[in-house]
């Protein structure tokens, strides 16, 4: 298990929380939960509603777009952080390509977090108009 500080720190790197407070991803932290995967595991499917961010802990995994590999994720790397706002369709398919431990957020608990902190809520907000694409403001 991992110690609370250590989620922090792999949670902080996102940069959905690049605007937010210590205290705040603190409480990001305490919604994640540790889950171990198999090799093979579709952890993300192309065009299915996202409801989850995950942090690689340990391993690697595959991120494949209209069936072709285009990165390949491992320890510290992160994705799924705008399912947590918008719910939109996963852009891509990420496949465990080795046991892969993780942190997992649910959208749930995230968006009940925000319901209870309008501040962090603006601040999660403006880092992701900073990360979408100039033609969909």
């Amino acid at each position: 298990m991992l110690h609370r500080n250590a989620k922090v720190d792999l949670i902080k790197q996102a940069p959905l929380f690049a605007r937010c407070t210590k205290k705040e991803i603190e409480q990001v932290a305490q919604l994640a939960d540790e889950i171990d995967l198999r090799e093979g595991k579709e952890l993300t499917v192309e065009g299915e509603p996202g409801r989850e961010f995950f942090v690689l802990i340990e391993g690697t995994a595959d991120v494949r777009r209209k069936g072709r590999r285009v990165n390949q994720m491992k320890d510290g790397d992160f994705f799924g952080e705008i399912a947590l706002i918008s719910g939109a369709p996963r852009t891509a398919t990420v496949t465990a390509t080795s046991p892969v431990r993780a942190l997992v957020i649910t959208d749930r608990d995230f968006r009940t977090l925000l319901k209870k902190s309008p501040a962090m809520q603006l601040r999660v907000l403006e880092a992701l108009a900073e990360r979408l694409p100039p033609e969909t403001l």
